[in-house]
């Protein structure tokens, strides 16, 4: 019989790679949320402030009612966003430890809801479960029972680590440190509101879908977890300001055209589009191209969306859509005036950087 041995092709995942992996986990949620957020919108737009104290559809069920309909879509939503934390955990995992890693990140992310630890849990689960069998997958088993590692030695040894980790050690400072960004969240006066606002917009505008921009999303998708009206209010904050940039982008580049090369030219054609949906992504190829006027540009539009978007009391229950999520986000109007007003300021402030370059080129000359 073959003895077992350990291979070390690799190390354990670094923090950096473990960051991508992470963030790639969290991108198999958004669905869940953007879902179950719609849903939960569209029950509460039916049916009002009360439709979450309704009874169960299973209940009883009136076909023509109104509010027996806006009770399916709001107890569908509230399901699909029950699912988010143990989703989370499980991509996590598979983005760092591959599929044997899918069932122990999935019960470490059902602990995490159990121990009350909630997205944040989810995510720690995730890493946990995925750098524990992406660990475990180095040993090599005696060849007799080679064929069992994928389906039953590397998930049962996964959820055992991980499902002691969150539930012995971690879960319950996790489920004290998500009831502290409840309760923070829940404390935010008018004021800091605009400020948190503003701070998120600056993040969101930092590096364009880098990792402070997603630092800032999943803090405000993590507020959305919680339940705390006020997280609504960061999350379109978040939304609006990741808006603004390729926006600002496609305007400028209309405008001001003839600072622009033809493949710029082009790349805001495609911004207006990336913009209306949310993908900050569009303003890359601006910003690479020019990052002495282009981001500080965009940073000052962002800032400004985000902190009227939160002056105006916007409030978003789905964490992504752009501008076709709009008759499902509180305060609309708002919403849109935010996202122009930021548009314009970056838009204007690249315009001018660029004239102000341009004209400098040709006094040299």
């Amino acid at each position: 019989m073959d003895a077992p041995t350990l291979t070390h092709p690799t190390s354990i995942p670094r923090f950096a790679t473990i960051h991508g992996k992470l963030m790639q986990g969290v991108s198999y949620a958004i669905p869940f949320v953007v879902t179950g957020g719609v849903l939960l919108a569209l029950g509460y737009a039916l049916g009002g402030p009360t439709v979450a104290a309704a009874p169960p559809v299973t209940a009883g069920f009136d076909w023509l009612a109104p509010t027996s309909w806006a009770a399916l879509l709001h107890q569908l939503g509230t399901l699909t966003f029950g699912l988010l934390v143990p989703v989370v955990g499980g991509y996590v995992a598979h983005a760092i430890g591959d599929r044997p890693a899918l069932v122990p990140g999935f019960v470490g992310g059902s602990v995490a809801v159990q121990t009350g630890a909630g997205f944040l849990g989810g995510l720690v689960a995730g890493v946990v479960a995925g750098v524990v069998v992406e660990w475990v997958a180095r040993w090599h088993p005696p060849r007799a029972v080679a064929g069992l590692r994928p389906v039953l030695v590397l998930p049962l040894a996964g959820t055992l680590v991980t499902g002691a980790v969150m539930w012995l050690v971690v879960g319950t400072p996790l489920a004290a440190l998500t009831g502290a960004l409840t309760s923070r969240l829940a404390d935010l006066s008018t004021g800091s509101l605009v400020v948190a606002g503003a701070v998120v917009g600056l993040m969101v505008a930092v590096d364009l879908g880098g990792p402070i921009n997603k630092t800032a999303y999943t803090f405000a998708v993590a507020g959305l977890a919680t339940g705390a009206p006020e997280a609504q209010t960061i999350m379109a904050a978040v939304m609006a300001a990741g808006m603004t940039p390729p926006l600002a982008m496609a305007v400028a580049s209309t405008v001001g055209r003839q600072w622009f090369t033809p493949a710029e030219r082009e790349n805001g054609r495609a911004a207006w589009l990336l913009g209306a949906v949310y993908v900050t992504e569009g303003a890359i190829p601006f910003a690479a191209a020019d990052p002495l006027r282009v981001l500080p540009s965009l940073l000052a539009g962002s800032a400004v969306t985000g902190g009227l978007s939160a002056a105006f009391g916007v409030a978003a229950a789905t964490p992504h859509g752009g501008i076709f999520v709009l008759p499902l986000v509180g305060n609309p109007l708002g919403y849109l005036v935010a996202i122009v007003t930021g548009t314009l300021v970056s838009a204007a402030a690249v315009l001018a950087l660029k004239a102000t370059a341009h004209r400098r080129t040709e006094s040299e000359l």
